[in-house]
């Protein structure tokens, strides 16, 4: 391969599922890709011609020899999917020709659009920007919120029209008005179909958004008429055997990488309605997580003692050498568990999850009385909204769509998420309490619609909400990053809770004020959790490592230190790492060159040290495995069939391996899932499995039911809604920028001992 190619990070907006299998290189203008298993690289025809490759298509491509069999199937799937939709199109387009009614309709439309009466050209489409920001949403929602409300008196007169919207610098989607004509849907009678099946079983309505679930139709669809169902006894028969083989494979592909990356046991508690207490263990590495098996501790109680034979016992399977730490729940008996077994392999890390840890700090800010006080006037509106229908319609017209309760990873997170969505919103929430809409509507004489019109309407309301998300957003910014599923997090974990205590310390500039906030960070983060891995992630990220002027602080340093004594038992390899530090710190070699100087900022930590390492291989492999592990245990959906419930149950031995190999498939599917899925869906608040995140949010007030009674219970139809969803669109580390110069935020876990005034 040329000197001269330079590598490239394959940006999350790359969805074909070949993605995955290559690497992206740039010389000048030009792209090569190249395949990961067989090393070939393509010069050209781009990701499709990749695709047959790893499918083994002859045709544009030499096949690929090297492919690992279920990648090869799953392209193979792809390409079959490709014909299907561009036949299914052809198809569509052709039936459209033929219908003269359907010509009709659509040049009806055109007409009004491109010919309109009364000379607005724009009239039937409404245009609507994509924000850049999250200030420039809340700003330019509100335009369309007004327009609504000044139109409401006219709409008995007129016949109805959108407005029209022209934001600068932004891109522009039309959204056709729904008060044009348009085909009524040829397939209602799929869509009961599919919903009876879902009622019957008991199935969440969240399933339609699995992407197995699509893949399931579009493969009926592709058979066509006359298709023959799988029986009960093929499905839990060949077609189960199969998804296990599949999963194996997965789980094979992801062993081997184990050697280069290391991997990270994570281990999940899970409380069943039924009172029975399940530990889940998975294993974390750059490929995906992989679930690995479940235990029944409901009979053991989970002391420490079982806790720690397990570990010992699925580290010894895994190989020790393999393992860089164990991820637990942060309880006592994990704690106690946890050390005894870095006693017993003292090569590897125990560690709490850190999105629990940044929970905890979540749920003693909630705790402080102001705090707590502005949430619950947040909450007295939400209650309202989202137990009348028509004001739930109402709102999510005045926003565009955008729900105000925003789930996040817990309850606590979402007390503070949906603050900031409502901060975000706050124009237009005030617009539609102050319009003509609003006053005839029949709830805005009620006790609570009276009562959400004055807060909505109250400065110091509005005032302390913009306080709290100044002093909240970026811990959940760590948190998000903790718990994301396409980076590994352990290189920007310390960069992320630094930058949270810079923002406090902005915010409110007395340190009398800041450090009763810094005072729980510390309690729940350095006194207790402060970890190496952190700090040794924080050294061998080049953005941050090259952005300190002056020395490095003393606390990362012995972090790294403490890392290089423990993962690496060989004390000559120590003493061939602690030279090439130097090289590292100087920018010497090809850390210095112009390239890796850029991709500092575009690669991956652990892809810089691949690429530009090759002068310090000891500390390069020591920087590729910590740089490859997560921060924290996995987030899946736990609202699905409870196969684990439905093993304990059982003493058959047939029934329990055919159980187990159920709960298997079904944790490894949805995990591949995360990984895999780029699409996201709208996170609806009154979603099956957001409820245990947003009950106190979305729970009635029982008195104010009790005197008015359900006055209406249709479910809104959100897609009825013209929609301009608020979406993060920038990456969350990029957010965490460059330069950490404040000596107070390194130093305070040392100085404030004496000094602790905080919340435990």
């Amino acid at each position: 391969m040329g000197s001269n190619l330079e590598l490239v990070q394959i940006t999350p907006q790359k969805h074909d599922p070949a993605w995955k299998h290559v690497q992206m290189f740039k010389s000048g203008e030009k792209v090569q890709l190249k395949c990961i298993y067989c090393l070939k690289m393509f010069k050209g025809g781009g990701i499709h011609r990749i695709k047959e490759h790893l499918a083994c298509q002859k045709g544009n491509a030499s096949t690929c020899s090297r492919v690992p069999h279920d990648v090869r199937v799953h392209m193979q799937q792809s390409l079959d999917g490709v014909v299907m939709r561009k036949r299914k199109k052809q198809k569509i387009e052709e039936e459209i020709m033929n219908l003269s009614p359907l010509d009709t309709v659509v040049n009806n439309v055109v007409t009004s659009v491109l010919n309109p009466v009364d000379g607005n050209v724009n009239e039937g489409v409404q245009s609507l920007p994509m924000p850049n920001s999250v200030e420039q949403n809340s700003n330019a929602i509100v335009h369309a919120g007004e327009g609504m409300s000044k139109s409401v008196e006219r709409r008995k007169k007129l016949k109805p029209k959108q407005p029209t919207t022209t934001y600068a610098n932004s891109e522009v989607v039309p959204v056709v008005d729904k008060n044009a004509q348009v085909p009524k849907r040829m397939d209602n009678h799929i869509n009961m179909a599919i919903g009876r099946f879902l009622y019957d079983v008991g199935a969440p309505i969240d399933a339609v958004n699995s992407i197995y679930f699509k893949q399931m139709v579009e493969a009926i669809a592709s058979r066509g008429p006359g298709i023959e169902c799988p029986s009960h006894h093929e499905l839990r028969g060949w077609v189960l055997n199969s998804s296990v083989e599949e999963m194996k494979n997965d789980v094979d592909r992801c062993r081997m990488t184990w050697g280069r990356t290391g991997c990270s046991i994570l281990v999940d508690q899970l409380n069943t309605e039924a009172g029975r207490v399940l530990l889940n263990f998975f294993a974390y590495c750059p490929e995906g997580i992989i679930f690995l098996k479940t235990f029944d501790a409901t009979e053991v109680s989970i002391p420490a003692e079982s806790i720690y034979d397990l570990l010992r016992q699925i580290v010894e399977e895994i190989g020790v050498g393999q393992v860089l730490q164990v991820i637990t729940p942060g309880e006592e008996q994990y704690a106690i568990a946890g050390r005894r077994l870095t006693d017993t392999f003292p090569t590897l890390y125990w560690s709490p999850s850190a999105a629990h840890c940044i929970d905890l700090m979540l749920e003693d800010f909630g705790n402080l009385e102001w705090i707590s006080t502005v949430i619950e006037q947040a909450r007295s509106i939400t209650r309202f909204v989202y137990n009348c229908s028509a004001v739930l319609s109402m709102v999510r017209r005045y926003t565009l769509g955008n729900d105000i309760v925003d789930p996040a990873f817990s309850q606590f997170a979402t007390n503070f998420s949906t603050l900031k969505r409502m901060v975000d919103l706050k124009h237009n929430l005030q617009a539609m309490v102050t319009s003509q809409e609003w006053m005839d509507c029949p709830y805005s004489k009620k006790p609570a619609g009276l009562e959400m019109l004055d807060i909505l309407s109250d400065e110091t309301f509005w005032s302390s909400c913009e306080m709290i998300v100044r002093l909240t957003a970026p811990l959940l910014r760590v948190m998000r990053i903790a718990a994301s599923e396409t980076k590994p997090a352990i290189g920007y974990i310390y960069a992320g809770i630094y930058r949270a205590k810079e923002a406090i310390k902005k915010a409110l500039v007395k340190r009398d004020e800041y450090m009763v906030y810094w005072n729980i960070i510390h309690n729940r983060w350095e006194r207790l959790w402060n970890h190496p891995l952190h700090a040794a992630g924080f050294y061998l990220n080049p953005k941050f490592f090259f952005s300190i002027q002056g020395d490095m602080h003393g606390e990362i340093l012995s972090g790294m230190i403490d890392c290089i004594e423990r993962l690496v038992p060989d004390t000559r390899i120590q003493d061939k790492i602690t030279k090439e530090i130097t090289l590292y710190k100087s920018a010497a070699g090809d850390f210095g060159r112009k390239m890796a100087v850029r991709a500092r900022d575009t690669l991956l930590p652990s892809e810089w040290w691949s690429t530009y390492g090759g002068g310090c291989p000891n500390m390069s492999r020591l920087a590729i495995r910590i740089l490859s592990q997560t921060c924290n245990l996995p987030i899946y959906k736990r609202n699905q069939i409870p196969f684990e419930q439905k093993i304990m149950n059982t003493r058959n031995f047939i029934e329990r391996q055919h159980l187990n190999d159920l709960v298997f498939v079904q944790h490894n599917l949805q995990l591949r899932q995360m990984y895999t899925s780029k699409e996201q869906h709208l996170n609806d608040p009154l979603s099956f499995n957001n409820i245990s995140k947003v009950e106190d949010w979305i729970r009635p007030n029982d008195l104010y039911f009790e005197e008015n009674g359900n006055l209406d219970c249709m479910v809104p139809d959100p897609s009825s809604v013209n929609s301009m969803l608020i979406r993060p669109l920038n990456d969350e580390v990029e957010d965490l920028g460059e330069g950490f110069d404040d000596h107070e935020i390194f130093s305070y876990a040392k100085d404030g001992e004496d000094d602790n005034t905080g919340t435990n």
